[in-house]
């Protein structure tokens, strides 16, 4: 097999080959650092406040894509083959002020300026794919970017009127499009990369195949898909963590097929990837997916690492248990198929052997008659940690008698679990308020949960029980689904 010593990516308009860099060295390091690139700022080092927030490009299939993420907790490894962008490329048509640019100074969208370059690159990536957002859409892409000076109007303002300021056809990295994604094809010379020896070594593997045979040969290699948990590793807790094995580059670890019955998620698919599908046949998944960090941490993270991380506040892995979801979990040419519950034993501890890694995930679509909702319970509504998620799947028969039931809890234990006690005590009954409020002790026999700074555990079991009520309201007909946007806050 090829193996190459050195990574190659694009920055703005220079192609970068190196091999002396860290596995733990972070993008934001490296252009601050050593290109002296200063535009991109460091704020929170932990990807919550988007001052570092770059684009990055990469090939999908034949096409180019450009997605805002945290240089903070990107790791430089993980971007070979890539375009990386940054605040000093931006330029307009006349080489003066880009569109957005302008747009910021035309509402005033800056004051003391240093979260404003992560703002513009954040609206810079939805231009590129939304040229008139609503100011939903908007809201969702600034997400990840916090601003403690303009109290936002003016800089939602700005971003509605970018078009007003340039045409998206006449921008720069349009125009440039197809010069760029030939060159990135370029880069990609099916090799597998290895760069560094010992403990400051990292893989880039050539394929899934090759993946397998790395991860066999080094079963102690961490494996870095997105990089938004293993990123804070370094940045807050100073872990070390090579070697490492950088995945999100195979194309492989990135399909979705969806089928009849079932969603078949590879485990390197991003949230971002996975949302159209998911939002589309599991609404309830798509309105979870939106409540899982910024649009920079949804770019990044991926399904099958939020699951193969096993925390036990991971926003997926109750919504997947409660449908039923299974895991594919594969070590060199072997793959076993278990569920997805059966996976997490105890906190920190998952049934995954040495060389085995999560190679998808297969998601059962419900039935027709089935009713599913999942709810996030945070600090704040926005790009917050879990304190507690409920997940819900209930049936019921012609005469208004659960059939089924399937409710998971995060948060509620030292890993996603199933509320059997709960589950048990409502099957066979009516589904009303009686039954519901009669299965509430049930939930002290399933959970005993800890206190700590996102809640205390008298509050996690209240939230717990009051969740089953709201499902109740939610899928009687006395109540429905409500979110209180900015615009009717206001």
């Amino acid at each position: 097999m090829q193996v190459r010593a050195h990574i190659r990516f694009l920055l703005n308009d220079e192609t970068v080959e190196t091999g002396d860099v860290r596995p733990d060295e972070t993008l934001l390091d490296f252009l601050r650092l050593r290109r002296s690139l200063r535009g991109t700022k460091e704020g929170c080092a932990e990807g919550d406040c988007g001052a570092c927030t770059v684009l990055v490009g990469r090939l999908a299939g034949d096409r180019l894509v450009y997605e805002a993420v945290n240089a903070c907790i990107r790791f430089v490894g993980s971007l070979d083959g890539c375009h990386v962008v940054t605040v000093e490329h931006l330029r307009g048509a006349d080489g003066g002020l880009h569109p957005v640019q302008q747009a910021m100074v035309g509402w005033h969208g800056s004051q003391c300026g240093f979260c404003t370059p992560g703002f513009v690159m954040s609206l810079y990536g939805l231009w590129m794919n939304r040229p008139r957002p609503t100011v939903h859409e908007v809201e969702k892409a600034l997400q990840g970017n916090l601003c403690r000076c303009t109290g936002y109007e003016p800089i939602v303002k700005a971003a509605l009127a970018i078009s007003n300021y340039g045409r998206l056809e006449a921008d720069f990295l349009v125009a440039e499009r197809a010069a760029v994604a030939a060159h990135l094809a370029a880069l990609r010379d099916g090799a597998r990369v290895e760069v560094g020896s010992g403990k400051a070594r990292f893989v880039i593997p050539a394929g899934v195949d090759d993946l397998a045979a790395v991860i066999a040969a080094e079963p102690g290699a961490r494996i870095v898909a997105g990089s938004t948990d293993v990123g804070l590793w370094v940045t807050k807790q100073m872990r070390d963590i090579a070697p490492v094995v950088f995945i999100g580059g195979l194309d492989e670890l990135r399909r979705i097929a969806v089928h009849p019955d079932r969603i078949e998620i590879a485990a390197g698919a991003s949230y971002t990837e996975a949302f159209d599908v998911l939002s589309r046949h599991i609404p309830a998944l798509g309105t979870l997916i939106d409540r899982i960090g910024g649009e920079q941490v949804r770019n990044m993270g991926t399904i099958g690492g939020n699951i193969a991380n096993g925390s036990p506040i991971g926003d997926t892995p109750p919504a997947l248990i409660a449908l039923g979801a299974t895991l594919t979990l594969r070590k060199g040419d072997a793959r076993r198929t278990i569920a997805l519950e059966d996976f997490f034993i105890d906190y920190g501890k998952q049934d995954r052997a040495p060389g085995e890694f999560v190679e998808s995930v297969c998601v059962p679509l419900p039935a027709q008659t089935a009713h599913f909702a999942a709810y996030k319970v945070t600090k704040r509504r926005d790009e917050d940690i879990t304190a507690t998620l409920g997940a819900f799947n209930l049936t019921l028969d012609g005469d208004g008698v659960v059939a089924s039931a399937c409710i998971a809890y995060g948060g509620m234990a030292a890993t996603p679990k199933r509320a059997r006690t709960v589950e048990a005590a409502l099957v066979g009954k009516a589904w009303n308020a009686a039954t519901v409020e009669a299965a509430l002790p049930a939930y002290e026999a399933d959970f005993k949960p800890l206190s700590d700074m996102r809640a205390s555990a008298e509050y996690r079991m209240l939230v717990a029980k009051n969740l089953l009520r709201r499902f109740l309201l939610e899928t009687s007909g006395t109540q429905k689904p409500f979110t209180v946007r900015r615009a009717r806050a206001a």
